[in-house]
């Protein structure tokens, strides 16, 4: 796999190169259109918005798409089962450390890995998954997750992503300027050069740039999405041999895309991010999807047979989708294994119902509710802030007491966390400013 990271940095390298040449082009034209002479003064400018996005996004870009999202911080006593889970996937993969762990207040089943290293990574999980996925299904998820941190896809689809930005941005304010220029009658841009004798050439350098305005972002985002699928092929073959259970991400492919769900916190920014895209139609396809067809991917894993190695995945996949693929032939010289059986607990009846549950009190954990319990055998949550001294039961009608000291303990925590995290953001700023 060590041969598919260098090959992956080589082809980020490349693409990075394309984007930034892309960026400076835009920089250039616009700049000459405007005034011919300033093209360099353009280049500079697209350079300074670009140098900043991406400090910002390799400084704090993990912690700024996380909080995007809603995402929470949660340890091993919060949820044993899936630190167990992620734990082993660290292992099977060979990461060197175990990324921290992050929970989303979503029902739609969902998850993605962000970090700029694999020694400063995280993976998100939505509450949904949590309760849908078996041990097997969510395995193959994390395994997934993990291989994206492996292969060093999240800090080149985070660096793709501020080139992006920083196109959109350049384009959106010189045609919103050229717009309002329009509309306030002013000539400006062509009076300019007429007046130097160069009128028409400025005139063919200002339709240039309208055209590059609007093509370079359609550009730059068929780039960044036309890697995001790549990837995901190689991370679905890497889950299969972390795992030896191609079943399991299978089963977890069909179950988030047969409940997709909508997320209200997602932004397209994040989206390509997720294992599976929560803004955009399962079955798309062409040049503006960002992952394969969930089918594809899930034939690819169901036709691996019993030995799972990449070479397996590879036919498995070429069989699937009617491609040549080539992956790395030091994966390929891989000794195969033999695939294992499914976990046995995953066939206690009982699983699903602790599984949900498990999911419920860890949220409930999560955002600081109190828990009271009746005579009657009841138990009843209450947010931090509730302000009454009983709460009647829905069950016997009894008056519980409320426990005013848990509350404001609660309340406290909650505020030593939200103090925490706007503290880690200052400092992140601070330690940010200090490097520029």
């Amino acid at each position: 796999m060590w041969e598919q990271i260098r090959s992956n940095r080589r082809k980020s390298m490349v693409l990075v190169f394309g984007m930034a040449l892309l960026l400076v082009g835009l920089g250039f034209v616009i700049g000459e259109a405007i005034e011919p002479g300033l093209g360099v003064l353009g280049v500079l400018g697209a350079g300074v918005i670009w140098f900043v996005l991406t400090l910002v996004a390799y400084f704090q870009g993990d912690s700024i798409m996380l909080a995007s999202v809603g995402a929470q911080r949660i340890e091993k006593k919060d949820h044993p089962r899936l630190f167990n889970i992620v734990e082993e996937m660290t292992i099977a993969s060979g990461l060197g450390k175990m990324p921290a762990i992050y929970i989303i207040d979503e029902q739609a089943p969902n998850a993605f890995a962000i970090g700029r290293n694999p020694d400063k990574a995280s993976v998100a999980i939505t509450s949904g998954l949590l309760k849908r996925l078996n041990r097997d299904q969510l395995q193959g998820v994390m395994a997934h997750e993990i291989a994206h941190i492996q292969n060093r896809d999240v800090l080149f689809m985070t660096l793709l992503g501020v080139m992006l930005g920083a196109i959109v941005i350049i384009s959106q304010v010189f045609l919103r300027g050229m717009f309002y220029s329009s509309m306030a009658g002013g000539r400006r841009y062509q009076s300019g050069g007429r007046g130097r004798g160069g009128g028409q050439a400025q005139a063919v350098m200002m339709i240039v740039a309208l055209v590059l305005a609007i093509l370079a972002p359609i550009i730059a985002r068929m780039l960044y999405l036309a890697s995001s699928r790549k990837r995901e092929y190689l991370a679905d073959a890497s889950a299969a041999v972390y795992t030896r259970y191609p079943e399991g991400l299978a089963q977890a492919l069909e179950a988030i895309s047969g409940q997709p769900g909508k997320m209200e916190k997602v932004n397209s920014a994040v989206a390509p991010m997720f294992i599976i895209n929560p803004l955009q139609k399962m079955s798309a396809r062409g040049l503006f999807s960002t992952h394969p067809p969930v089918e594809e991917r899930v034939k690819a894993l169901r036709s691996m047979g019993g030995r799972v190695s990449f070479e397996a995945y590879q036919r498995a996949l070429e069989q699937a989708t009617g491609k040549k693929t080539r992956l790395p032939k030091s994966a390929l010289a891989g000794e195969a294994q033999a695939a294992r059986e499914a976990s046995a607990e995953d066939a206690d009846p009982k699983e699903a119902r602790h599984r949900t549950r498990e999911a419920g009190d860890l949220l409930r954990k999560v955002n600081q509710f109190v828990f009271l319990s009746c005579a009657c055998g009841l138990r009843m949550k209450l947010p931090p802030d509730y302000k009454g001294d009983h709460v009647e039961c829905p069950r016997c009608n009894r008056n519980v007491p409320v426990p005013k000291e848990q509350l404001a303990a609660a309340a406290a925590v909650g505020g030593v966390m939200s103090k925490g995290k706007q503290g880690d953001h200052r400092e992140g700023k601070r330690r940010s400013s200090k490097r520029k």
